[in-house]
């Protein structure tokens, strides 16, 4: 590593090398590396007219040091680059979060390096020293963070608000994410239903536990509350057939519509800010949890192997484990107990939907409705 390799690293000459761009290159190499090079580097940017300062230098050789002996963390490394002046905090103290370098998209790569530029501006007209950062001056780093919120909040010429522009195409990757997930996990479930014998739809038991579910959606509380806002009936009337009844609420579960609607019956719970989550916010906390690929794997097993078949939370947890229809990895105790707690609450309200009985039990109810409703949640077409 000499300066020829930094200056091509940061892609400038070495009379415009930034403490950050000195940085950088020497976390690109390795530690025992760069520690070795040091000495070199350092005299050849003072030959450049671009020496840094003792306190970057002493800075840099601790940081590689910690790095060498393996006691440093990431978050010290990541401190110590922010330390030189010209590197965008991570996190703010707004918890406004900079996605990692190889997953930011157009725009936040474009404001990252906006914010770049400003902070080498802000340098060089004095408002940041980075040599008090490097030190560790708890009043020189509340500035720098304080200028950055600033800039974050502070809309460009283009009429743009970096931080919510960087917030609001993250969003997009992430429902674009979400979609590509789901059209996936959709064509699998198509593929693997389409290839078992058919199920026949139970309407005697489909009509009653459409009437019980009528009945309960009517009362207030914990269930009805939950599926209403499951299947988004909050927002809509309740469809008038049985059929499309049932199957929207058990779509529901599987994808909740909507929140629990404002003003429950009982509001003072949420002025007790001791009282914990309720059970109808932990069931949709629950609910929404669950990975499309569990869902996959646990309503796969369960139609495979029919009525009859244990679909206890912990069974649901082993099954979603060992299928072989996704790629579940390494699974401890810890994952097992978690998969299992998200499964709570879906089996509780498979009681009342009648898609497990008493014992947590498949029925032929569950057995011909599960994947009708899996397929009716994720459809582009149902809303």
């Amino acid at each position: 590593m000499d300066l020829d390799f930094v200056c091509a690293f940061a892609a400038r000459p070495a009379s415009r090398l930034t403490r950050r761009d000195v940085a950088r290159a020497l976390l690109a190499v390795p530690s025992g590396v760069a520690l070795v090079a040091l000495p070199d580097l350092r005299r050849a940017l003072m030959a450049a007219g671009n020496p840094l300062s003792p306190a970057f230098w002493d800075s840099a050789k601790a940081t590689l040091g910690s790095i060498e002996a393996g006691v440093a963390t990431v978050g010290d490394v990541q401190r110590w680059v922010e330390s030189t002046g010209t590197e965008p905090i991570l996190m703010t103290p707004s918890y406004f979060i900079w996605p990692e370098e190889d997953e930011r998209g157009p725009v936040a790569a474009e404001m990252y390096a906006r914010l770049v530029a400003h902070l080498e501006e802000r340098v060089e007209a004095g408002e940041i020293d980075p040599d008090a950062l490097a030190v560790g001056d708890p009043e020189a780093r509340a500035a720098y963070e304080a200028l950055q919120e600033r800039w974050l909040a502070t809309p460009l010429p283009d009429g743009r608000v970096p931080g919510q522009a960087v917030n609001e195409e993250h969003d997009e990757e992430l429902l674009a994410g979400w979609d590509e997930e789901e059209a996936f996990a959709l064509s699998e479930l198509r593929r693997i239903v389409g290839a078992l014998p058919g199920r026949p739809e139970p309407a005697a038991e489909l009509e009653a536990a459409a009437g019980r579910l009528r009945a309960l959606l009517a009362l207030p509380g914990y269930p009805g509350s939950v599926l209403r806002a499951c299947a988004g009936f909050d927002e809509r009337p309740m469809p008038d057939d049985d059929r499309e009844l049932w199957l929207e609420v058990a779509a529901g579960v599987a994808g909740p519509l909507s929140d629990l609607a404002d003003g429950t019956e009982e509001p003072e719970e949420f002025a007790d800010l001791d009282a914990g989550i309720g059970e109808e916010d932990a069931a949709l906390a629950n609910l929404c949890a669950i990975e499309y690929a569990d869902w996959l794997a646990a309503v796969a097993a369960l139609t495979r192997m029919g009525p009859g078949v244990l679909a206890s939370p912990e069974r649901l947890a082993r099954l979603v484990a060992e299928s072989e229809d996704i790629e579940a990895g390494e699974q401890d105790d810890e994952d097992l107990r978690a998969t299992e707690g998200f499964f709570a609450s879906v089996v509780a309200l498979w009681g009342f939907l009648g898609i497990v009985d008493a014992d947590e039990v498949l029925t032929p109810l569950g057995w011909w409705g599960l994947p009708e409703a899996l397929e009716r949640a994720w459809s582009p077409t149902a809303e």
